[in-house]
């Protein structure tokens, strides 16, 4: 038996290694480029909740200007939409970074709204508990041998159900069914975080996300973290 290879085998060889080096440092600069544009979000984010729950006058100014919050809310939609469904939108240098960036001081001053209603203790608690879970959620994402990138469709089934039960608890003043949605809330969206950042890692994951969605990518993981912050303040918060 011939155990040597010819020089067109090694050729193959090398394209073969070549091109999964070159994979690999795509992902690895995609990645960096995601966490890195996520990091600035959170950032713009802490700082808008800090205003909002540290300066009175802030407050005050929003409570006599009610229209800005509905201003806001209506860009956030309008925003999420454009970059969810719109590819140029989200993939077109500058527009993607102004829409993505835009969309995060808007929805950072209404979380800024939003924390007014509790403690700043409370806050400071839910955001810490937060970061905590988002590590942990992000290094078993990272490290672990299941693939949760084909639980999609359970998660899209799971996330209406919750949409449907929200409606519900709006009529409901319970303070055990608001506990109970807000620990629900807090558990889809954890694991929605291990889902997205599974389709950002690639890999051996059946699913992935493409390089060029670096916004959508960003915009995926800034959504799941602030939803959990969300529920976890709620759930601090429902002693009161």
């Amino acid at each position: 038996m011939n155990e040597f290879k010819t020089d067109s085998e090694y050729a193959t060889l090398g394209a073969e290694f070549g091109s999964s080096f070159s994979e690999k440092a795509i992902r690895m600069a995609f990645i960096r480029k995601v966490y890195s544009i996520l990091m600035v979000q959170l950032a713009i984010t802490v700082g808008f909740i800090c205003l909002f729950i540290y300066n009175e006058s802030v407050r005050n100014y929003t409570a006599e200007h009610s229209e800005m919050i509905i201003v806001a809310i209506v860009m956030v939609f309008v925003l999420m939409i454009a970059m969810a469904c719109c590819d140029n939108v989200r993939r077109t240098f500058p527009l993607n970074f102004i829409c993505l960036f835009l969309f995060t001081f808007v929805e950072s001053f209404l979380l800024g709204v939003a924390a007014c209603a509790y403690e700043a203790e409370e806050v400071m608690w839910a955001a810490g508990i937060c970061a905590f879970i988002c590590l942990g959620l992000t290094a078993f994402a990272f490290q672990t041998k299941y693939d949760f990138t084909m639980m999609g469709g359970f998660l899209f089934v799971a996330l209406l159900c919750f949409v449907i039960f929200g409606f519900l608890a709006i009529f409901l003043h319970d303070r055990i069914v608001q506990l109970v949605y807000a620990c629900v809330g807090a558990l889809i969206f954890s694991m929605y975080l291990v889902y997205d950042t599974q389709l950002l890692i690639g890999g051996h994951h059946k699913y992935s996300i493409s390089p060029e969605e670096y916004i959508f990518a960003a915009l995926n993981l800034y959504l799941d973290i602030i939803n959990l912050f969300i529920y976890i303040l709620q759930i601090i918060g429902s002693r009161n």
